[in-house]
Parts: C-alpha cells; sequence; structure tokens
C-alpha cells in the first residue's frame, strides 16, 4: 500500500459516523435468495424460480401467512442479478425492467405494507460477481441515496472485481453515504472474506464500527461438507472472532440451507443449533412456498430462536473436541442461562457420550436442562452429576440450561415454546438420555 492510499484512509477513517444506529441489536433474521435461487434469471422457461419481484413478493407472503413474521423473520433480500447491464441517464442503477417491471420502490411497498423489511444487494467493484453492474468508489453516494429514496432497509454490499485498497476505502465509504441519507440501513459487508477473514488483515474492532455485520468466510453451499468446513474455520478461529461480535455487530457464517436438498434433518438440527450458539444471522436461503414441515418445524422453534436472539448477544465457542469425534459448544445467556449443544461428526450410527456439567466448567450448584428439539427437561441436575447422551449421526442435542432457581422469564420462555410444539409437524425423537 502506497503512502498516499494510507494518508486517504486514515482521512476517511476521522469522517466516518459510526454505524450504532439501533438496528440489529440481535442477529437480524430473513430470508434471501442467493443459495437456493442463485442467478436464474430465465423467466421464460422458469417463472418460479427466476429472479424477479414476483419471488421476492411470494417469499414475503409465505413470511407473513405462514408464522415466520411472528417469529422475528423480518428481511426479504435481493441478491445478485437484480440490475439492469445498465446504469439510467443520471447513472443510477435500476432494476432489469422485465423481471422488475414495477420497479424496487414499489416492491419495497409491497414489502413494507405487510410488515416485513427489504434487503437489496450491490458490489464494492466494478461488477458484481456475476456480472451486473457494480459500485465504484465514485458510485458508492448516488447507490447509497438510490437504494433510501427506494425505502431499502438492509444492505449486503459484496466485493467483487476490486482490489483490497478499493475494498479499505470503499466499506467505510458505503458507511458514511448510508449514514448520511437519514434512513437507517442494516449495512452486511463482505469485506473480510476478501481479504482472508483474520488478523491482521482484518480490523474487527474498526469493521464493528462502520458495519452492522459482515461475511468472513466463504459461500456456504447445500451439503453438509460446506457446512462443517465453515464451523470448522469458525471455531478453529474463534480467539480472534468471537470476541468481535455484539448487539449490532455480528459475525456472519452465511445463510440457512435448511429445507433444500443437500442437508438430512439431524443435519438441519445440527445448522439451526450452531448458528443459534454462534449468535449469527438466521437468513434463510430456501423455497418457502414448497418447504417440508420436519424443515420448518426446525427454522420454527422458538427455543432456538430464543437462544439465538439473546439479548446479551456474547457469541459462543465451541469448548471441546473429543477423540470419540464429538464437539460440545456453549454460550452464556441472559438470566444466568446457557446453552449446549452437543454435536456428533460421525456419520455411521448413534453415539454415546458421557460427561457433566462440572466437567463443561459449570460452577457448583443445581441446574435444569431443556432439551431444545425434544421438548423435555432434565430436573435435578447436579453439576457434578454424570450423564449420557445419544447423539445421531451428523446431529445435536442441544440443551437449554439454567439455576434450578430460575426466573419468571425462563419459565415463559419454556410456556411459549411448549404452546407452539403442541402445534408442531414433526417432532425430533426424544434423545435417550442416562443419568447416573
Amino acid at each position: 500500500m502506497g503512502p498516499l492510499a494510507v494518508t486517504q484512509l486514515l482521512a476517511l477513517i476521522s469522517l466516518i459516523v459510526a454505524m450504532d444506529n439501533g438496528l440489529v441489536r440481535t442477529p437480524p433474521m430473513g430470508w434471501m435468495a442467493w443459495e437456493r435461487f442463485r442467478c436464474d434469471i430465465d423467466c421464460k422457461d422458469d417463472p418460479k424460480n427466476c429472479i424477479r419481484e414476483d419471488l421476492f413478493r411470494d417469499m414475503a407472503d409465505r413470511l407473513v401467512e405462514d408464522g415466520w413474521k411472528e417469529l422475528g423473520y423480518e428481511y426479504v433480500i435481493i441478491d445478485d442479478c437484480w440490475m439492469s447491464m445498465l446504469r439510467d441517464e443520471h447513472g443510477r442503477l435500476q432494476p432489469d425492467p422485465s423481471r422488475f417491471p414495477g420497479g424496487i420502490e414499489k416492491l419495497a411497498r409491497y414489502i413494507h405494507d405487510r410488515g416485513l423489511k427489504l434487503g437489496i444487494y450491490a458490489d464494492m467493484g466494478t461488477h458484481t460477481c456475476m456480472g451486473f453492474p457494480g459500485t465504484t468508489l465514485d458510485k458508492i453516494n448516488i447507490d447509497a441515496q438510490t437504494f433510501a429514496s427506494w425505502g431499502v432497509d438492509y444492505l449486503k454490499f459484496d466485493g467483487c472485481s476490486s482490489n483490497p485498497i478499493e475494498l479499505m476505502l470503499g466499506y467505510p465509504l458505503m458507511s458514511k453515504a448510508l449514514n448520511a441519507t437519514g434512513r437507517p440501513i442494516a449495512y452486511s459487508c463482505s469485506w473480510p472474506v476478501y481479504v482472508g477473514g483474520l488478523p491482521p488483515n482484518v480490523n474487527y474492532t474498526f469493521l464493528g464500527e462502520i458495519c452492522h455485520l459482515w461475511r468472513n468466510y466463504v459461500d456456504i453451499q447445500d451439503s453438509w461438507d460446506s457446512l462443517q468446513g465453515i464451523v470448522d474455520w469458525f471455531s478453529n478461529n474463534q480467539d480472534d472472532l468471537q470476541p468481535a461480535a455484539g448487539p449490532g455487530r455480528w459475525n456472519d457464517p452465511d445463510m440457512l440451507i435448511i429445507g433444500n436438498f443437500g442437508l438430512s434433518v439431524d443435519q438441519a438440527r445440527s445448522q439451526m443449533a450452531l448458528w443459534a450458539i454462534m449468535a449469527a444471522p438466521l437468513i434463510m436461503s430456501n423455497d418457502l412456498r414448497n418447504l417440508d414441515n420436519s424443515a420448518r418445524f426446525i427454522l420454527q422453534n422458538k427455543m432456538a430462536i430464543a437462544i439465538n436472539q439473546d439479548p446479551m448477544g456474547i457469541q459462543g465457542r465451541r469448548l471441546l473436541q473429543e477423540k470419540n469425534h464429538i464437539e460440545v459448544y456453549w454460550r452464556p445467556l441472559s438470566h444466568s442461562a446457557s446453552a449446549l449443544v452437543f454435536l456428533s461428526r460421525r456419520t455411521d450410527m448413534p453415539s454415546l457420550y458421557h460427561t457433566s456439567l462440572a466437567k463443561l466448567k459449570y460452577d457448583a450448584g443445581n441446574y435444569e436442562a431443556y432439551d431444545v428439539f425434544t421438548d423435555s427437561t432434565v430436573k435435578g441436575l447436579n453439576a457434578t452429576t454424570e450423564f449420557t447422551l445419544s447423539i445421531n449421526p451428523s446431529g445435536v442435542v442441544m440443551w437449554y440450561v439454567y439455576p434450578e432457581q430460575h426466573s419468571k422469564e425462563t419459565e415463559t420462555l419454556h410456556y411459549q415454546h411448549k404452546k407452539a410444539s403442541q402445534f408442531a409437524f414433526h417432532k425430533a425423537e426424544p434423545a435417550h438420555l442416562t443419568v447416573l
């Protein structure tokens, strides 16, 4: 980096207004097009699945009518491939006229009328990842103003077709430009993934001042292998990543792929549990019009959502990797509670895991544990009590753990979850638990 670039960056940092505008104090929740629908623009032969305004209207309707909105899933996010290949005569981005004939502003009104929020995609570079017009440094202000004028509530700002210096200048500039519009817009930055995701290339303290959330690592694909690779990277680097997260500033391991084609039911539970532990955004990318009952029940699990949305906003950590391919993850929660996830990396048969809360560094005392996916409670659990769990291949057991003298808030949360479970379409088999 040359002296001029350093000087420009230092001057820019001094002008940035922090993005602490009260947005996404808990991880954002919603739906995004990319993983499931990619860049399908063939609306002639594939009208139900192509990137056009009808797709986003359909998903907004499903969020409202199928109970997602009331659980917190509020963003409908357009990803790449929505644009015309040319900016308009004023230099503004514009949607493809054949696929978005009503324009983005009209789509935003449709989404806002249903109590939801609209997200959109742009790219810090000459072109988006799929070759549509990018946002170069000289276009940042006009693009921010355009998005605000349309009523956009969330911007995913990607980083294809750029270079490290442009990224270093462009992401803070877009933060400043979004603030200057006066419209509250959640800002998702992809900067870290393009420079390796880790310090010293990524200054997470600075990133937390200019962005609400950020993509750290590669795109998720519709497979268990992809999901495991992401979890491994986040866990292996948790000492750098975990302290960066908190209310209004979140690490983003990418979309929930539950309900697509690549995960078994057990693997889907694993993603929901691990994303909750990691305080990750719960942004689904699936077809809500054709979601099976097991996927719906996992994604609408109120206790898993409550753990993810815990107001303290502390990201969890991997505690243990055992030789028998069991991993233990832990997250501290409000009201002296915590969450534990026991993950099996085996793929052949269920695993038995023997432990106690004391072995997992819990303080002395009596606890209760609520099993998130079986709706059952383990009572009379002293910290030293030995217990044995049976964990399905590539599956999890997820516990919400709280002191025996727990608060009314905890009791209310249990009641709400149990009430919801009475109407669930599909329930997990109860975990086989032996208390010794």
